[in-house]
């Protein structure tokens, strides 16, 4: 059986390519890249000599068939982005899906991660996390992600351009307010690698002074909610739900009241309004 191997590459630092991965680019029968040019790079420097073929966004669904084709015939591919892992705000995905369908193995060979680097380096408890990716310019999908991400319980990533990083970061404020924290990751594993930790006011007056360059991941922290009053404000904000479905509002509606009154995270507001709806009528 034929084999797409879907491989991480470094984002920054050539040091980061794992010796499994470069294995795989030595004796690929082609590499699927998204620019050839950069690429090109990485493959004189492990010494690979496939030959390279252009995948992207906007030829990545008329590739598939002829991708299937070689397969079908026996070759062995590599896909990979720019940088990172592929699929990752990246292309590939589709092609990936067709590769399954189409009865071929898909083995992913992990590695660099603008990602996981930004937050392990972020500061913040991240056993647990919420990638967003690129965050939409403007619009109901931008506004959608703007609450999202300022009633989430676990800490946040997005990518962004250098160009858009401070009306992202004073939007970001004004939807979550100019306390919450932030970390933002610029240049990972390259020679002007920086990271930026504070409220997200900070970060925007320093962007401001010392508009940046190069790559962008943002960790915005989780909403935080008054530790020493959760218990009572949880039990506060069950008495409120209750009282509203018991008059008719549906569960949408009370999620989105507790929220206002008592400026709890959308997520955990949800989460009460479900447990107290699905709870036996006469429990505690």
């Amino acid at each position: 059986m034929s084999t797409l191997y879907v491989v991480a590459t470094p984002i920054g630092n050539l040091g980061d390519l794992s010796p499994r991965a470069a294995e795989i680019l030595t004796s690929a029968d082609r590499i699927l890249a998204e620019d050839t040019r950069r690429t090109r790079v990485l493959a004189e420097h492990v010494g690979a000599r496939a030959r390279l073929v252009s995948l992207h966004a906007h030829n990545e669904a008329e590739r598939s068939g002829l991708v299937l084709s070689w397969l079908d015939s026996g070759e062995t591919l590599a896909l990979v982005s720019d940088a990172g892992t592929p699929l990752i705000s990246d292309p590939g995905g589709r092609l990936v899906d067709a590769v399954i369908a189409g009865g071929h193995d898909v083995v992913p060979i992990p590695g660099p991660s603008a990602v996981l680097a930004a937050l392990v380096g972020s500061g913040f408890r991240v056993d647990r996390f919420t990638f967003l990716g690129f965050p939409e310019r403007k619009g109901k999908g931008r506004a959608a992600l703007l609450e999202r991400v300022a009633g989430a319980e676990e800490p946040v990533v997005l990518f962004e351009s250098p160009q858009r990083l401070v009306r992202l970061l004073e939007d970001l404020t004004t939807a979550c307010g100019q306390d919450r924290r932030v970390c933002v990751a610029r240049e990972l594993t390259k020679i002007h690698e920086e990271f930026v930790r504070g409220t997200l006011t900070e970060a925007s007056a320093y962007y401001r002074r010392s508009p940046p360059r190069g790559e962008v991941c943002l960790v915005i922290n989780a909403a935080e909610v008054r530790a020493t009053e959760a218990g009572s404000l949880e039990d506060e904000a069950a008495r409120l739900a209750r009282s509203l479905l018991a008059g008719g509002e549906k569960p949408s509606e009370v999620a989105r009241e507790l929220t206002r009154r008592l400026a709890l995270p959308r997520n955990a507001a949800y989460r009460i309004v479900h447990d107290v709806a699905n709870r036996p009528e006469g429990s505690p």
